[in-house]
């Protein structure tokens, strides 16, 4: 069972005695920590750990995202998936955020100046932001090698996806090579969604949960880049315009359609 939420801290530093953490090798043995945004993706990554690890923890990320209100909706999905799926309750343990309140100051996204959304001259849209999953791993990684997690989860895909590079599988399995090499360690990424596309996602999620896992991830998750949560869709809320909410409705579309035809 993972130890109760307290400020991040090297486990080799708890006391032997204090039995509300265990040791490094019982959680490094069968644990994992999930980056975690708060979207569907990453919700349904969060799902897939804790089906397979006994001690899943999470990691988030507030680098002046226009969306910022992914962040606001994490704890309560966390709450959500312990609450609706007792198994997997006592295998979710601490939640991590790390504030990256500087990204804006060297880069440029229209995720972080709230431009209009279009293509850059290089051809990827201006929602990219440039080296992000690659910080995100590696500060992932950091926290990992503290807690003693061995694993990785992240929801990259390049699949179904809207061309991001560091979203790609060569650049995930780099990450690994590099991590491990520069931290001497032997950390495993593990990128559920790499080779299935929206629909499937979709369908992972009720594989994983059935539907009461699908219709916390409409409700709850949040997947739009501009951070609307006004207007409530049949795939959950956003504006449905943005490439965000066009990737998710369009799945949800060819999720239903293979329900149907079940």
């Amino acid at each position: 069972m993972c130890d109760e939420p307290r400020n991040l801290v090297s486990l080799a530093s708890v006391p032997a005695d204090d039995q509300r953490f265990p040791p490094v090798n019982e959680i490094a043995a069968n644990g994992a920590l999930v980056l975690f945004s708060g979207g569907q993706d990453s919700t349904t990554c969060l799902a897939w750990a804790l089906e397979r690890f006994s001690c899943v923890e999470t990691i988030g990320f507030r680098y002046g995202q226009r969306h910022a209100v992914e962040m606001d909706v994490r704890q309560p999905i966390r709450d959500a998936l312990s609450r609706r799926f007792p198994d997997w309750a006592g295998r979710l343990g601490r939640d991590h955020v790390v504030p990256l309140d500087a990204w804006a100051l060297v880069s440029q996204s229209a995720l972080l100046d709230r431009s209009d959304f279009g293509l850059r001259d290089d051809g990827l849209p201006n929602t990219f932001v440039p080296g992000r999953n690659i910080v995100f791993l590696a500060f992932a990684a950091i926290v990992a090698e503290q807690r003693g997690l061995k694993v990785l989860v992240a929801g990259m895909c390049e699949t179904d996806y809207s061309g991001y590079p560091d979203c790609r599988d060569d650049t995930v399995k780099a990450m690994q090579v590099t991590l491990n090499l520069g931290m001497a360690s032997r950390l495993v990424i593990e990128t559920p969604l790499m080779w299935i596309d929206k629909a499937q996602t979709w369908q992972l999620a009720e594989n994983l949960g059935g539907s009461d896992l699908v219709s916390l991830i409409v409700e709850m998750s949040h997947t739009c880049y501009i951070g609307e949560r006004q207007h409530r869709h049949t795939w959950g809320y956003g504006c449905g315009k943005c490439d965000a909410c066009a990737l998710r409705a369009r799945g949800w579309d060819g999720y239903v359609a293979r329900t149907t035809v079940r």
